[in-house]
């Protein structure tokens, strides 16, 4: 029977979201999905705007690289920095930073006034500040997820950022190609002020405090260890760290070239990757219904067809065929990616996520600087069609050979996350999972 205390209580209308996606979760999903709309067609944008300026593609790999290069210098630490402080200070002020750095780049493009040196500095600080964001931001999403719906939660959230890219990839080579690229790089820059200001209202009231550790360079040693003591955590990182190099050589370097010489320019380059983008939306779609008992040995599986875009851009095919190859590739991606944060998020302890996403980020870019950087000379020695099919060829080698690790083919979906000091088997794996699989 209802009591009249009862009665005087507001009542409170039942949440439409599901139970796993709280509130910091639906924060983090938004702010993401706002960041890649603009930054997909910030990347349209910055490479033309070097060739606006009559650079060629070695300046595209020099303004490239001068973004992954404080990255790779700066990523460690900024793991270590967003295990010791509140995640979401980390996130705003690493955005503030980005805001500030791509305001300053449209400036100088649309006055016509960018020179090289320029750009590369403005694109270096961008890049300082996502080595900070990264790991905080990594940290703070597989933290804000508990039970045994993460893998669903984390397809969900890559579906709407890559969704944004959809959008971002579209919208931003048409811009280019109507108004410049200018307007697209000030664009970005308000998507990061926008984005900063949802970051600061994340509750971290939850998130376990944390002991303070015996200095940066203790709690760098001990991510290491965390990091090193993984077989498949290390293999993959090793793996990606060459595959990323290679595509990011074909991506920011020769694929606005070949656009340029043979699809039309920008436009047909910015649909190519909304092309992708839609792939890797379908990809997380498939995802929220698909739970593969082997996470790695699914995900790694899906990574050998990363090597068509590259042989596609080699040919080159038609625009046609060039966005196909882009969706298969962008849906098999991310079969990996979501099968990788679930990995992460259930075998390392919530203390140490930052740390090891900075060492997993790290790994991944190391080498993405010197082949930017690399890309144009790679060019002048053997021809764009060598180097592309090189790039197509080595993704293949590198993703056989991680095949080769145990822990790759074994690791199982559990149905609990480690937590601080814990260690569970391999073996201890869910339920039969419900789903395609």
């Amino acid at each position: 029977m209802t009591s009249p205390a009862d009665l005087r209580r507001p009542s409170r209308r039942p949440s439409r979201r599901p139970a796993w996606a709280g509130r910091n979760y639906s924060l983090l999903t938004a702010a993401a999905f706002v960041t890649n709309l603009g930054s997909h067609g910030a990347l349209v944008a910055a490479a033309f705007a070097v060739l606006e300026t009559g650079g060629d593609g070695g300046d595209v790999g020099l303004v490239a690289a001068s973004r992954t290069l404080p990255l790779v210098l700066f990523l460690l630490i900024g793991g270590a920095v967003a295990d010791r402080l509140p995640r979401h200070r980390v996130m705003v002020a690493a955005n503030a930073l980005n805001c500030l750095s791509q305001a300053t780049f449209a400036v100088l493009v649309l006055s016509g006034e960018a020179q090289l040196w320029q750009m590369m500095l403005l694109t270096a600080l961008g890049g300082t500040g996502q080595a900070f964001f990264s790991p905080a931001a990594e940290g703070m999403l597989l933290s804000s997820v508990k039970g045994d719906e993460a893998s669903r939660a984390f397809a969900v959230f890559r579906m709407a950022m890559q969704g944004a890219s959809v959008g971002g990839a579209a919208l931003g080579g048409a811009m280019v190609a109507a108004i410049g690229p200018g307007w697209v790089l000030a664009a970005d820059a308000a998507a990061f002020a926008i984005a900063g200001a949802m970051r600061a209202f994340l509750d971290v009231r939850d998130v376990p405090e944390r002991t303070p550790g015996g200095g940066m360079l203790a709690d760098l040693r001990e991510g290491w260890r965390e990091f090193a003591g993984r077989p498949w955590l290390w293999a993959v990182v090793v793996q990606f760290s060459l595959a990323n190099a290679v595509v990011a050589a074909a991506d920011a370097v020769y694929g606005p070239l070949v656009a340029r010489d043979h699809l039309g320019g920008a436009g047909p380059w910015g649909l190519a990757l909304g092309f992708f983008g839609a792939g890797t939306v379908a990809g997380a779609l498939l995802m929220t219904r698909w739970k593969p008992r082997r996470l790695l040995l699914a995900g790694t599986l899906c990574v050998f067809p990363l090597a068509l875009p590259s042989a596609a851009l080699a040919v080159p095919v038609p625009v046609t065929v060039l966005c196909a190859v882009m969706f298969v590739t962008g849906v098999m991606l991310e079969v990996f990616g979501v099968s990788w944060m679930t990995a992460l998020h259930q075998e390392i302890p919530e203390d140490k996520l930052s740390r090891v996403a900075a060492y997993d980020w790290f790994g991944s870019v190391a080498l993405v600087p010197l082949a930017t950087a690399l890309a144009g000379p790679a060019e002048t020695a053997f021809g764009r069609t060598s180097a592309l099919w090189g790039c197509a060829t080595l993704i293949v080698v590198v993703t056989a050979a991680v095949l080769c690790v145990p822990d790759v083919r074994n690791l199982r979906r559990r149905t609990k996350q480690v937590t601080a000091g814990s260690q569970v088997d391999s073996a201890d794996a869910e339920s039969p999972v419900r789903g395609l699989g």
